[in-house]
């Protein structure tokens, strides 16, 4: 019986039945639900709690393997990351092409668009760096904009309507 679900979910995941992402949050403990917008919400252990915008390409890792993601991989569009520091130990980062954001505990959004990574600081503090380059400190309603370029990054206060318009985005 066992092995017969099992080979059901993988068809199921093979014929796009299952989105790959789903399939990888599942493993990773959380739970997994869509908005009104189509955006995915996925609610995991230790207080991390991630939304992708409608069509975003991520993975979710547990890279110490204690039951709760610590990281995200994201390829392309936009994820808000929530990590409740009091419930998450460790930190959490999200991987782009272009950029490394990490935190121990915040809310924060990054969208990956035309060879541009973008981050935005919600709540708490987020330390963003090319994955060569000295890191710079985001606070809340700070963000930066982060290309292939050598130049150093520079720490915005974003506009309003920028900031609105992420986060409508993601159902915020």
């Amino acid at each position: 019986m066992h092995t017969t679900l099992r080979n059901l979910f993988v068809a199921a995941l093979a014929a796009g039945l299952i989105p790959h992402e789903a399939a990888l949050a599942q493993s990773a403990g959380c739970a997994i639900s869509r908005d009104a917008g189509a955006r995915q919400v996925l609610s995991c252990p230790g207080g991390v709690k991630v939304t992708a915008e409608a069509g975003a390409s991520f993975r979710l890792s547990d890279r110490n393997r204690d039951g709760s993601p610590d990281s995200a991989s994201l390829r392309s569009k936009a994820i808000l990351v929530d990590v409740d520091g009091s419930q998450h130990t460790g930190g959490f980062q999200v991987v782009t092409p272009q950029a490394i954001a990490a935190v121990r505990g915040t809310q924060w959004a990054v969208d990956v668009a035309g060879g541009k990574t973008s981050v935005l600081v919600v709540r708490g503090s987020v330390a963003v760096r090319r994955p060569a380059g000295e890191p710079v400190v985001l606070s809340p309603g700070e963000g930066v904009d982060v290309t292939s370029s050598t130049e150093p990054l520079v720490v915005r206060r974003w506009p309003a309507p920028r900031v609105a318009a992420l986060l409508a985005r993601l159902g915020q």
